[in-house]
């Protein structure tokens, strides 16, 4: 991702919808930059087309309270949590021992 795509999308303010019926999991992701979306079997791994356009093996999971996707592709990986915290949905993404944390607020 070049420098100018990263700074746009650290300045985005997103919205995060997920729903969840049953063992189907969606999530969409929608900023002025770009909407994403992804619908998945939890515990079924399955090809994602990330937003920076990375076709990954993504394996989605409830563990410990938390929803937990894990991502691999070309030898690499990352791992995104998603919990609730405060009220708030805290989202970490992990990657070779660098975190990035996003806290998102309800919208009423």
């Amino acid at each position: 991702v070049g420098i100018a795509l990263r700074k746009m999308g650290a300045m985005a303010k997103p919205d995060c919808i997920i729903t969840c019926d049953g063992k189907n999991l969606t999530i969409k992701t929608e900023s002025t930059l770009k909407t994403t979306q992804f619908s998945c079997t939890l515990g079924e791994k399955f090809e994602e087309t990330t937003a920076d356009g990375r076709k990954t093996q993504t394996v989605c999971n409830f563990t410990d309270g938390a929803l937990v996707q894990h991502q691999e592709w070309d030898g690499k990986e990352s791992t995104i949590t998603r919990k609730l915290k405060d009220g708030k949905l805290v989202v970490e993404c992990v990657m070779n021992n660098v975190t990035c944390t996003r806290i998102y607020e309800k919208v009423e």
